[in-house]
């Protein structure tokens, strides 16, 4: 069983110094990637390489996000976005890490830029991702990071609840668990997509992770309210008091040698 350290996806632009594990790659090359509908979008790709490296464009941020860096004998990681990409954003992260195995070294990600509510007073989340990872001789999960708080004002680092929904997980990567077995609380269906459901403490945080039973998910589009749904009737997720912070999607890398995982598409929206 993988008790992962904080899975945050931290949103503060605090950028440290680059330590001896953590080597900056910079790409300023036009690239074209696919979006959504096949087209291809050429435009040199904003690169963000330092720990905590930030852009913000089109309704969606982005954030290298390397939390857990000194956990590393060594390695390195660079995020690159491209452009709107259909009604969404294309983006990549290029990654290598070594050393302490069980440990997340970082969480790449894109967030839905969202004015804050009540989950009860949200309609629907729709989201589609298209993305893939072009080596798998890796550990690592792909998933879609929510936290939810009572305090509509609360930093986005942290919140009382965390969803995550993981829609790829590679050589061993596993969710917080209670479980000493690491049995599911049950498989379900949701959207048409299997997952197991998993349910732990991280530090003081209630986390349910939604992991996928059947396989890499390399296309997903679904409305994350009917995972908020089922939490809501099935475990008493408090959907009347919690406040919804944060609406990420992206992978978290545990170790591998120079791997790059690229999400032609992504997007996501909160009515």
């Amino acid at each position: 069983m993988q008790f992962l350290p904080s899975l945050l996806a931290l949103t503060a632009l605090a950028v440290g110094s680059t330590s001896a594990a953590t080597i900056a790659h910079t790409n300023t090359n036009v690239t074209t990637v696919n979006d959504a509908e096949g087209a291809l979008s050429a435009r040199a790709p904003v690169t963000l390489c330092d720990q905590y490296a930030y852009h913000k464009e089109g309704g969606y941020e982005f954030n290298n996000n390397i939390w857990n860096r000194d956990a590393a004998t060594s390695g390195w990681q660079c995020t690159h976005y491209y452009a709107p990409s259909a009604s969404g954003v294309s983006w990549f992260a290029e990654w290598e890490w070594w050393g302490a195995e069980q440990a997340v070294k970082s969480y790449p990600y894109a967030n839905r830029v969202f004015n804050r509510r009540l989950v009860s007073q949200i309609g629907s989340l729709p989201t589609k991702a298209i993305w893939n990872y072009d080596n798998t001789n890796i550990r690592a999960n792909v998933a879609y990071d929510i936290f939810t708080h009572s305090n509509i004002n609360a930093g986005s680092s942290h919140g009382e609840y965390e969803l995550m929904i993981w829609l790829g997980n590679y050589g061993g990567a596993w969710p917080i668990s209670e479980s000493p077995t690491g049995t599911p609380l049950e498989t379900v269906t949701i959207a048409g997509y299997r997952f197991h459901l998993h349910r732990g403490w991280n530090r003081d945080m209630r986390v349910y992770s939604f992991v996928t039973a059947q396989g890499a998910i390399t296309t997903f589009e679904a409305d994350v309210m009917h995972f908020f749904r089922h939490l809501t009737s099935r475990y008493g997720f408090p959907a009347h008091t919690q406040n919804m912070l944060i609406y990420q999607f992206g992978t978290e890398p545990f170790y591998g040698s120079k791997t790059r995982f690229t999400v032609s598409h992504f997007e996501a929206n909160v009515y």
